[in-house]
């Protein structure tokens, strides 16, 4: 550093976990415009300050870089708090009953013109009284007036009235498209309401989009959140146009003060994805608004009997013994998908849940592979909830990166051990240690609006795997915190492409950075979730202070 460069910013007496590959710790850290100049002492650090920097005494706090949100779909969460009724059950939502959905949903019709849509979203069917879906009989007692579509707490299904089905035009004669389903009604024949996977979209399409206004108003709301938990980075799997071109105006008017990389969608073999059809490259952008991996789906949600598995479900499905629930398209045309994006450059990311899914997926990077060789892709998996040893072992040949939605040892545990996957696969789900042991480098997330953005949550998890009812989820998948933290820091910003950027403290990287009220290294492991967050900070500026 040049000494005639006065630093903006100077934080010192703090315990600052670098996350750099060194596991440095340091006393203090300066900041010029932006970015970090300096790590080390306490009086070597604070030497360099002039008349103009400001010194913070971070008082012995721990500070780290700032948190990955790794992925989710900001600002999915603030949207649906501004244009749709909580359906979810506690300890997310207050509904516990279909007929708590039903009131509630009500009472938004009440204040919603006739023929306007009514929405909501998050309900989950194993949590709530009746264990099973709402249908359109159910959705029909809210209004026949207003077309009603109520998404699931997994994003996999939605369930719709009798209005919005006729809209969509889904009737007795209406076909399962390709990987999707319309359940319907043994007795009549007619849909349900209930929608799986992209049966979803024709009603779906229906909805009017959010307003700028109502946009804005939840984007607000989620940025708050976010911030308040100590996400300094959001990875959105999955974006079209019309929300990169939001965020993009979103910074220009200072209201995005955290950075985002958006991962672009590719439904089908004949669909351009959005870096196709524009000739971009992955990492376009500026360090506020980046272009990521190309996103795909090859199944849906184990806990909605969607997720694609070797074996059959452990409580079977409808009655069905060997239903292992479906991929989203046949293995040949996910290669062809695969492929093109392969030979473009891309970075891929796809959603694979079931262990047959993610065969599927290795198989599809490893043919585009060898017929067209490339190093260092970092090609994703999305979830990969149950990889088992074998699927490590190629995830490693493959040189892939696996986001494990680690959360599903809490919010899901107990039911995948009693109704979905049985106790041998529940226990290996999110299998952490395993990938640990070989070396894999990989990320963990929450999957926001699923389950609620908490990156210090999902460290909780990786290292207790504890449910709902307080069992452990495999013992043996548990990883030490320091393992945990890489995950939302510098391995979340190497498997972007990010870090020569960001993910540690060091010189020349970008001082994103948060301050904890507890070192996770040292507390309890079963307080880790508790640790509050004091400050949030980007480009050296505190952009939160609790």
């Amino acid at each position: 550093m040049d000494l005639r460069i006065q630093p903006d910013r100077v934080f010192y007496d703090g315990n600052i976990l670098t996350m750099a590959e060194d596991d440095s710790t340091a006393e203090a850290v300066a900041v010029l415009q932006g970015k970090v100049v300096a790590v080390g002492a306490n009086q070597d650090v604070k030497g360099l300050a002039g008349d103009a920097t400001e010194i913070v005494n971070l008082a012995g706090r721990t500070m780290l870089p700032g948190f990955y949100d790794t992925h989710g779909h900001f600002p999915a969460a603030g949207l649906a708090a501004v244009s749709a009724t909580n359906c979810n059950c506690p300890p997310m939502g207050p509904v516990e009953t279909i007929e708590d959905i039903v009131t509630d949903l009500r009472k938004r019709a009440a204040d919603t013109p006739a023929g306007e849509w009514v929405s909501g979203r998050g309900y989950d069917d194993t949590l709530l009284a009746e264990g099973r879906h709402p249908t359109r009989q159910d959705l029909d007692r809210v209004s026949i007036e207003h077309p009603i579509c109520i998404v699931h707490t997994s994003g996999h299904f939605s369930a719709a009235n009798s209005l919005a089905l006729e809209l969509a035009g889904l009737n007795s004669d209406s076909t399962n498209p390709v990987g999707g389903v319309i359940r319907k009604d043994l007795s009549t024949g007619e849909p349900d309401g209930v929608l799986e996977e992209t049966a979803m979209r024709p009603v779906r399409n229906l909805i009017p989009g959010l307003t700028e206004e109502e946009w804005s108003d939840g984007l607000r709301i989620v940025v708050d959140e976010y911030l308040q938990v100590g996400v300094t980075t959001a990875v959105i799997a999955g974006c079209d146009r019309t929300a990169i071109r939001r965020l993009s105006q979103a910074i220009d008017q200072g209201a995005l003060p955290i950075r985002v990389v958006c991962m672009t969608g590719k439904g089908n073999p004949e669909q351009p994805s959005i870096l196709e059809q524009s000739g971009l490259r992955s990492g376009f952008g500026s360090d506020a608004l980046r272009l990521g991996a190309v996103k795909m789906f090859q199944d849906g949600s184990i806990q909605g009997y969607t997720g694609y598995l070797s074996q059959p479900y452990h409580t079977p499905f409808a009655g069905d013994a060997d239903y292992r629930g479906y991929p989203m398209r046949d293995r040949e045309d996910l290669l062809t998908m695969v492929d093109e994006a392969h030979r473009a450059g891309k970075q891929i990311a796809i959603h694979g849940n079931g262990d047959a899914a993610i065969d599927d997926i290795l198989f599809a990077f490893e043919e585009a592979q060898r017929k067209t060789p490339r190093s260092d892709c970092r090609h994703r998996i999305e979830h990969c909830q149950t990889a088992r040893e074998d699927q490590l072992d190629k995830i490693v040949a493959l040189g892939v990166t696996p986001s494990f939605f680690v959360q599903h040892t809490f919010f899901w545990g107990d039911r995948h051990e009693a109704i979905f996957l049985g106790p041998e696969r529940a226990h290996r789900i999110s299998p952490l240690k395993s990938a640990s042991d070989r070396g894999i480098r990989y990320t963990i997330h929450n999957d926001s609006p699923v389950t609620p953005t908490n990156p210090l949550f999902c460290v909780w998890s990786a290292v207790n795997r504890l449910s709902r009812s307080g069992k452990c989820m495999g013992e043996a998948q548990r990883v030490d915190v320091h393992q945990a933290l890489r995950s939302i820091t510098i391995d979340a910003a190497w498997q972007n492409f990010e870090e020569e950027e960001k993910g540690s403290i060091e010189v020349g990287k970008l001082a994103d950075f948060v301050v904890l009220g507890a070192d996770p290294l040292e507390v309890d492991p079963l307080e880790i979730k508790d640790i509050p967050v004091l400050e949030t900070i980007t480009s050296g500026e505190t952009i939160y202070r609790a």
